[in-house]
């Protein structure tokens, strides 16, 4: 079942009070600014699988921060209770990432940047407002003493838009891609890197810990993160909240951060989970390649209609190439950068 909404509201739900009564799959929040009113620049779109209850988590905040501000995050859950965990981040991490920013130092800028540039000092709060944050929702998690998270967590990757910057968090192996206009039409740039125990450095990491990367003979593609003696329990990511049996094994809840300057050109982020399956494959970023999913997206008959748009397309691409493989659950948030029906400049 497909669940899309859309909320008027400044409140951001607190986890300790919501976990057991908050459970919508998205949650799209904004602030009415008098000067402009409230516009929506984005949807979200989560579909169940075919393999039980729907563990994915989205949120979409518009005004966050500041004015034209904007908080967007997918967070894929796994184990028995990753429903829990995927919206027990999807509703604190906003709120106790403002309040990590706000409690940084005076920091000096480094020369680190994606795209050439020094980052300002503000830049440079968020960036370790998200490690700092991700560290404390990791140990919020580990201290719910009724939920048992040894084997389960969420993966999350954060998009924040603050003026003419993103930044940039990612745990794990959901995807964030910016649509950007070129001469040729529009074209994908990936923004993350999928956090897989195959990745050469992230194996390094697990195995000094006395982790093991081994993929299972059925599923060859597929690199697990396991014990050092035991069969178990062969996580086929790098990095996620929760988990704790592989805590002093590798697995990390500490995200790669990174920036990323706006031009005119830019349109669109997509984020999507990955969609875990018997299969090494991602229902959207597989099945529907970076372009393809910038395409299905620019496209769409609208903002609100074009995360709904991209879950259906993949899902029917996925039983048209697998139709004897279970379907695993969907969700994206797409952050529109210009109004879709005037894309001259970037929106306010």
């Amino acid at each position: 079942m497909g669940i899309c909404i859309s909320i008027a509201s400044s409140e951001i739900h607190d986890q300790a009070e919501d976990q057991h009564h908050f459970h919508e799959n998205v949650l799209y929040l904004t602030e009415t600014i008098p000067s402009i009113g409230t516009h929506t620049h984005g949807s979200l779109y989560s579909k169940q699988g075919t393999k039980g209850l729907n563990q994915d988590a989205a949120i979409l905040h518009q005004e966050y921060g500041i004015e034209g501000g904007a908080f967007c995050g997918v967070f894929d859950g796994h184990g028995k209770n990753g429903h829990i965990v995927s919206n027990m981040v999807r509703n604190r991490l906003p709120s106790l990432l403002v309040s990590q920013k706000y409690g940084v130092a005076k920091l000096e800028p480094t020369p680190e940047s994606n795209n050439g540039r020094r980052p300002s000092k503000d830049l440079v709060k968020w960036k370790q407002a998200c490690i700092s944050a991700f560290k404390v929702m990791n140990k919020e998690i580990k201290l719910q003493h009724n939920l048992d998270c040894s084997t389960s967590g969420t993966t999350a990757v954060v998009v924040v838009r603050q003026g003419e910057y993103l930044v940039i968090a990612n745990l794990g192996d959901s995807r964030a891609v910016l649509g950007t206009m070129t001469e040729k039409g529009i074209k994908a740039v990936q923004l993350t890197t999928d956090l897989k125990p195959g990745l050469p450095s992230e194996a390094e990491r697990i195995r000094n810990c006395k982790g093991r990367v081994l993929a299972l003979k059925e599923e060859p593609h597929i690199p697990r993160v396991w014990l050092p003696h035991e069969d178990s329990p062969g996580l086929a990511m790098s990095r996620a909240f929760g988990d704790f049996l592989l805590k002093d094994h590798g697995l990390i809840a500490v995200p790669d951060v990174f920036y990323h300057r706006l031009s005119p050109n830019d349109h669109f982020i997509v984020l999507a989970t990955d969609g875990v399956s018997p299969l090494p494959i991602k229902i959207v970023w597989d099945v529907l390649n970076n372009d393809q999913v910038a395409s299905i997206v620019m496209e769409a008959e609208s903002e609100q209609a074009a995360a709904r748009t991209v879950v259906e397309a993949a899902t029917a691409s996925w039983k048209r190439k697998f139709p004897s493989s279970k379907v695993d659950d969907c969700t994206v948030v797409c952050l529109f950068l210009q109004d879709k029906r005037h894309p001259s400049s970037l929106a306010p």
